[in-house]
């Protein structure tokens, strides 16, 4: 579908206020116009009319390792447009590409094939991808989850620097335990070049992350997962990520990985200007039962949960469709407060919130379409639909 599309008699979440059965208009790949009223002039009309449709800025997310077969450690142009051509299905209009811990090696190709990608990807009609999330392999070893502590290491300046050379500047993320020899250092220079730092895989205290959000750790990786946990003696990670207001929270909201009394209790703190859905997928998603890799490590997928053989979490199977519903039912949220937690708090903290993450003139047409069970029945990336349920009304 080309030219002008406009989007009438549906309930749009712009980034300043709600609008009742309003008009948007893309041109150019763009939001053109925002109006509580039928535009007019455009190619195509796609109307809501009678149909209780709600528009939400598209996903972002920054935490992902693979889908549909793929996965970024393949280090293969076909895993990430396989990954950026599957995930408008769920309502994913960009992301991250997440490495995980392993080699230098393994890791110097998935950073050389992301960069490239990034600066060669097409203009539209898939996921954009936004660049690199490093996850690992400067992590705690006691904290390790589905990471192979045979590659842990200690932050390394040096090597980082190396890496994103390779990446062609394109590492926008890594989470890093800050407690381990050099972190503390290493979060300081990440935040010098403009590089989120995240603390995740770590053992740290409350005091050593205060110290960590001090030198600029602005970001928790997966909450709760793989972390030092709330003591009545000892708050640790968990503790810090509730106490500290400028740190933006990770969750994965698959009743698996975190259990929903305790996505309660979090978001308490959290609320929507601090929260961050993820993933956190590998490549099963999308796929049936059965066996997988991960950093060459055998995941069993089953029961809608993907471990290792020792029966530890590798990853999930979520989409961000799932989370969003489930987050939303789970803490009676607003469309205003889903949009920010699936959408403008990612984009904020990869500075991209001049162009994604919200719905306002002059922005990306990055755009869902739900109906109104919260299901996903349309995805536009860049101004182009990549994805379509509306089935026979389809134009």
């Amino acid at each position: 579908m080309q030219g002008i599309i406009e989007i009438t008699n549906v309930n749009i979440i712009s980034e300043t206020q709600e609008i009742d059965m309003g008009s948007l208009q893309i041109k150019d790949g763009k939001i053109n116009q925002i109006s509580s009223q039928f535009i007019g002039g455009a190619d195509h009309v796609i109307d809501g009319k009678g149909k209780n449709w709600t528009l939400l800025p598209g996903f972002v997310d920054v935490h992902i390792h693979g889908a549909n077969g793929h996965d970024v450690m393949d280090a293969t142009e076909e895993a990430l447009s396989g990954m950026a051509s599957q995930l408008p299905k769920e309502g994913t209009t960009s992301f991250l590409a997440t490495t995980m811990t392993q080699s230098d090696e393994a890791i110097s190709n998935a950073l050389s094939n992301a960069g490239e990608y990034v600066d060669d990807q097409p203009e539209s009609g898939q996921a954009e991808l936004l660049g690199v999330h490093l996850e690992g392999p400067f992590i705690s070893e006691k904290k390790v989850g589905a990471q192979p502590i045979d590659h842990v290491v200690p932050p390394s300046i040096d090597l980082f620097q190396a890496w994103q050379k390779e990446s062609r500047n394109h590492i926008r993320l890594v989470t890093l335990a800050p407690e381990v020899e050099g972190g503390l250092d290493f979060i300081e220079h990440l935040t010098s070049q403009g590089v989120v730092a995240s603390i995740g895989h770590s053992d740290a205290t409350l005091a050593t992350v205060n110290q960590a959000v001090q030198k600029g750790a602005r970001h928790i990786t997966h909450l709760y997962n793989q972390m030092s946990g709330l003591h009545h003696r000892e708050p640790g990670v968990v503790g810090a990520a509730f106490l500290n207001d400028d740190v933006k929270v990770e969750m994965i909201v698959d009743h698996i990985h975190v259990q929903k009394d305790a996505i309660h209790i979090a978001y308490q703190f959290t609320k929507a200007d601090r929260t961050i859905l993820i993933t956190d997928a590998m490549r099963a998603k999308c796929l049936p039962e059965g066996t997988y890799d991960l950093g060459g490590q055998d995941v069993i997928v089953s029961n809608g949960e993907a471990r290792l053989a020792n029966g530890a979490l590798a990853g999930s199977i979520l989409t961000l469709e799932e989370a969003a519903r489930n987050m939303k039912a789970g803490n009676n949220l607003s469309y205003a407060d889903l949009a920010a937690i699936t959408s403008a708090n990612a984009a904020k903290q990869l500075d991209v919130f001049d162009r994604k993450g919200s719905i306002s003139v002059g922005k990306d047409a990055d755009l869902i379409l739900l109906d109104n069970q919260d299901q996903v029945i349309m995805t536009i990336c860049r101004g182009t639909i990549s994805y379509d349920q509306r089935g026979e009304e389809a134009s």
